[in-house]
């Protein structure tokens, strides 16, 4: 459990709420796929101790957190964040190219042209020599463009349900952007698709957006092995 990162709690929000957002804003931002596998076991006293809490916000935290799907619990061993299997994954994947195609659609179709142009901020920094050098901050600027096309989509069901598998996509996109270069190829598809939507061809963009996120399904299937 030494990965998660858990922020401070607040006084304006009731107890119970702030330990369950905390626990899930950390898990969250967890590299899933990446960390040891001991870190993935949540310990009520550790986490109790760190959030200066009884064990009793802890408990029900981590029951809701299971019904979110976001832990699992092991009888007589504890409570564990949820890792999926390289087949769930790859379904989530596919799951996450319907929504994000649907999101960029509904983007091109829409979205103000100021906040279109948002998305082209996000890689203002960056060419083929920059990404290559900061990767982790290109990893991080390459999840906030696949967040912001949901965010624009206008729809709050879709970003609900995006939001649900969000751990997932993000932990996979931040473990395989370095595999193959994959980074060189996200950098070209990223700027299609922000020209698509700034042509407001809905049609284009939809099929881009998919077809960039089935690329990932791709090579997770040819290459994590290990998942």
């Amino acid at each position: 459990m030494a990965a998660l990162a858990l922020a401070a709690l607040r006084s304006d929000v009731s107890l119970s709420v702030q330990v369950y957002e905390g626990i899930r804003a950390a898990i969250t931002a967890t590299n899933l796929y990446e960390i040891d596998e001991a870190n993935l076991r949540l310990d009520e006293r550790e986490l109790a101790a760190r959030l200066g809490v009884s064990r009793t916000p802890i408990r029900e935290a981590l029951v809701r957190l299971e019904h979110e799907g976001l832990v699992t619990s092991i009888p007589r061993r504890g409570y564990y964040i949820a890792r999926k299997s390289k087949t769930e994954l790859l379904e989530i994947i596919v799951v996450w190219a319907a929504l994000e195609s649907m999101a960029a659609r509904l983007t091109a179709l829409q979205a103000s042209d100021e906040a279109i142009a948002s998305l082209r901020t996000i890689f203002a920094t960056f060419d083929g020599e920059r990404i290559a050098a900061k990767l982790d901050e290109y990893s991080d600027a390459n999840i906030r463009f696949h967040q912001r096309i949901i965010e624009l989509s206008g729809c709050e069901q879709l970003r609900r349900t995006a939001g649900s598998i969000f751990i997932h996509v993000r932990s996979i996109r931040h473990r395989t952007i370095a595999e193959n270069q994959r980074f060189e190829r996200s950098i070209v598809d990223h700027l299609q698709i922000i020209e698509s939507l700034e042509a407001r061809d809905a049609d284009l963009a939809e099929r881009l957006v998919r077809d960039h996120a089935l690329a990932l399904a791709a090579h997770v299937n040819a290459n994590d092995n290990d998942l």
